[in-house]
């Protein structure tokens, strides 16, 4: 990946977060800035850039920030898969099956409520079609 450094503005800008929302994350321990700039400022890389991406791809889908932690939490152990034994290798592959199926799930019910707005919006379409403006002589 990319070593380059990028200010929080960067960052906001190529992720579509507001800075208060990278902050917040940043609080909560679900991203860490890789570095600081001698003023102080925070720096992101790439990898934090694609963590960011990650949280804000299950944030529609209703997952709580635990739930970000732990799916993090997991792809950072299998990112630094050197150390890990089969059985623990395992186990963590199945915590991320599980976060996809729930993915997935969630997907389903959006899909479903987006049919039904869609077709609640055609049928108030239909509506004003039928009102035929009525000309006075």
């Amino acid at each position: 990946m990319d070593d380059r450094h990028m200010q929080i503005g960067e960052v906001a800008a190529r992720t579509e977060l507001s800075l208060r929302t990278i902050r917040h994350y940043e609080e909560t321990g679900l991203v860490a800035p890789s570095a600081r700039s001698r003023g102080g400022f925070r720096l992101y890389t790439e990898t934090d850039v694609a963590r960011l991406m990650v949280i804000r791809r299950m944030k529609p889908l209703g997952f709580t920030l635990d739930q970000m932690r732990d799916l993090l939490g997991a792809t950072d152990r299998l990112d630094a898969a050197g150390d890990l034994d089969e059985g623990e290798r395992e186990a963590l592959m199945n915590r991320v099956r599980e976060y996809e199926q729930a993915a997935t799930e969630q997907m389903d019910k959006l899909r479903i409520q987006l049919a039904r707005a869609e077709d609640f919006a055609a049928t108030l379409r239909a509506r004003l079609q039928q009102e035929v403006p009525t000309t006075h002589p």
